[in-house]
């Protein structure tokens, strides 16, 4: 890392002294120790990020495509440079393993940057429809609020495809993990983008978060965390009819049909579920298992989860960092504390480092369905399993969720088609397919409005235009 302690805000295509003093330390929460600080924002910095993004739209969205591609491509190379910084960096601030990192934490938003690049000059052209020329354009001065659990690729996936559609952006990154977003501030820099385009305020939720929801130019608010915040935000936006697209919570359910391949469905459903050390929003924290293969599912979870080695990030053997703080840790432990579920892996008492914010992996069986553990958003290394015995079953315990954000499907390729279309959620895996960065994702229920990545996450930043003739 070239500089842990940032004083200054991206704004304006420069850095600035922020209106307050105020600085909020970064945690690594491996070490519990202090590793940098960044600005605590105010809504006057919020202003001043407003207008400059104001200032710039009008030339950033009548650019020839051709060249606000050539710019994200620039974009993309300067981002790409910085890989290895990236990847140590959310480690150190997140505690994502080295390896996980780099891959993921590093790697995915690089993909997903070089596709809006790519996209930005494939943009759909005019349709006509009748004596109606369609065209679409772009929703205006963007309001990006992103959270710290995938703290570059959430960034990278909204201001990618609103600066592929002609918008101009302020970005609001997680206090937690703020650092890495000035990798990316840095990169828009060194890259030339033009001045306004956009725009890095750090600070909290209640101050520059609350002043970007409800700043009355800004046109669209992007925001990816917590349910509630979401409808809080869509409480602020509200006032004003600004659009509002949200990517919320999730509490995925795998199903084991009893075609499945036992032993893949688990060992992949486990990893998914203790992902980033369980904090993603699709992980899949609800492992339906069809009762005829119920005991052995549990007991190849169970070791599979021993399998998790917990530990410094930066160890090549670790495969399950710390949470992201000490408040975080408290929450899960409660979750376990408050079970009634057999606990058949981990727990409270599973040994852990003295330092650092973790939580052993842990496995819960015979978990009821509208239990606490099996329907709220945990947000750690839990896993539940359930049994069933139909497949009408197993869809009815899959959707009684107030979420609906992703989820997967393991038997027979007809047999787990033919399940996954009649999950309620945003995107369904069969039989362990990949994640497509250029599929839309978003969700369905309490899990969001809108959607991100691709084409899809595209038009989320434009606005549809009927000239007639």
């Amino acid at each position: 890392m070239t500089s842990e302690f940032r004083e200054q805000l991206y704004i304006g295509g420069a850095w600035v002294p922020p209106d307050s003093s105020e600085r909020i330390e970064v945690e690594n929460p491996y070490t519990e120790q202090v590793i940098g600080h960044v600005p605590a924002g105010t809504a006057e910095d919020v202003n001043l990020a407003v207008s400059a993004a104001r200032q710039a739209f009008d030339g950033w969205s009548a650019l020839p495509i051709t060249e606000r591609g050539a710019a994200l491509d620039r974009l993309h190379q300067a981002l790409a440079a910085r890989a290895a910084e990236i990847a140590c960096t959310v480690g150190l601030e997140l505690g994502t393993p080295l390896k996980i990192a780099q891959a993921v934490q590093a790697g995915l938003p690089l993909t997903v940057l070089r596709g809006y690049a790519d996209l930005a000059l494939r943009q759909a052209e005019e349709q006509t429809i009748g004596n109606s020329l369609i065209v679409r354009e772009a929703a205006g001065v963007v309001g990006a609020i992103t959270p710290w659990n995938y703290p570059l690729h959430q960034v990278v996936a909204k201001v990618g495809a609103a600066l592929a559609a002609g918008c101009t952006v302020v970005l609001k990154p997680s206090e937690l993990t703020p650092l890495v977003a000035y990798l990316l501030a840095d990169a828009a820099d060194e890259a030339g983008l033009p001045p306004g385009v956009l725009n890095l305020v750090t600070g909290t939720g209640q101050a520059v978060g609350a002043a970007i929801a409800g700043h009355p130019d800004i046109d669209m608010i992007s925001f990816t965390g917590s349910t509630a915040t979401g409808r809080a935000i869509t409480h602020a936006a509200a006032d004003r009819i600004a659009k509002v697209s949200l990517e919320l919570g999730g509490k995925s359910a795998n199903v084991i049909l009893d075609d499945a391949d036992l032993v893949k469905a688990v060992k992949v459903g486990v990893g998914n579920a203790f992902l980033n050390s369980g904090q993603t929003c699709t992980a899949w924290t609800r492992m339906l298992v069809h009762r005829s293969h119920y005991d052995e599912a549990v007991t190849l979870a169970a070791k599979t989860a021993a399998g998790y080695t917990v530990g410094d990030p930066f160890d090549p053997a670790t495969r399950l960092g710390p949470l992201v703080s000490a408040t975080q840790r408290e929450r899960v432990r409660g979750f376990i504390e408050r079970a009634t579920a057999r606990l058949v892996a981990g727990g409270l008492d599973a040994p852990v480092p003295d330092t650092g914010h973790f939580v052993a992996p842990t496995v819960f069986a015979d978990v009821d369905p509208e239990s606490e553990l099996a329907q709220e958003e945990i947000f750690g290394p839990v896993l539940s399993i359930i049994p069933f015995d139909t497949d009408d079953e197993a869809v009815a315990i899959a959707n009684n969720s107030k979420y609906g954000l992703a989820g997967g499907v393991w038997g027979g390729a007809e047999h787990a088609l033919a399940v996954a279309r009649r999950i309620r959620t945003g995107a369904v895996d069969v039989n362990g397919g990949a994640f497509n960065p250029l599929a839309p994702f978003g969700g369905y229920k309490q899990s969001g409005v809108g959607r991100e990545l691709g084409t899809f996450g595209l038009e989320e930043f434009q606005q549809v235009k009927a000239i007639q003739r």
